[in-house]
């Protein structure tokens, strides 16, 4: 496995809807390749993966059964809406804007890493959805019962 992505980063989209990729991460982000695929999460996000970690998981996505229509749905968010882009010199990037408009972007972003990934959520998103989760049921999910920090 190569970097992993960790933290969080407040960023702003410009009025062209480019956002930087925050220093810290930004040779890493691009150390595997000078492109990067950005995504639609069907959580309301996107998806930001260097292409080589992005590769693995559309061949696993391509494999979803294609008469499951919620595996079908997913399918076509992921894929459908995959963009291939380059950063720019100066390490922005321009958000397609359908991709901008399912995660609600407009100005004041999270970008929260996720090990081999970033999700970039707007603020105002990210805030409601992490309120929920906190204010939610204190027992772990399935799977995790033996889960301790």
């Amino acid at each position: 496995m190569g970097t992993a992505f960790h933290g969080a980063a407040v960023i702003t989209l410009d009025a062209k809807g480019r956002v930087a990729i925050p220093t810290r991460h930004r040779s890493a982000l691009l150390d595997a390749g000078k492109s990067l695929v950005v995504t639609a999460h069907p959580d309301g996000c996107v998806l930001i993966y260097p292409a080589a970690e992005w590769e693995p998981v559309r061949a696993r996505v391509e494999a979803f059964p294609s008469f499951h229509p919620q595996a079908s749905w997913w399918e076509g968010l992921l894929l459908g809406v995959e963009e291939h882009i380059g950063p720019e010199r100066s390490g922005r990037i321009l958000l397609p804007s359908a991709l901008r408009v399912h995660a609600k972007l407009e100005r004041d972003a999270m970008m929260v890493g996720q090990g081999r990934y970033f999700e970039l959520w707007d603020s105002g998103v990210w805030g409601a959805k992490l309120g929920q989760a906190l204010a939610g049921p204190t027992a772990p999910p399935p799977g995790m019962e033996d889960f301790s920090l």
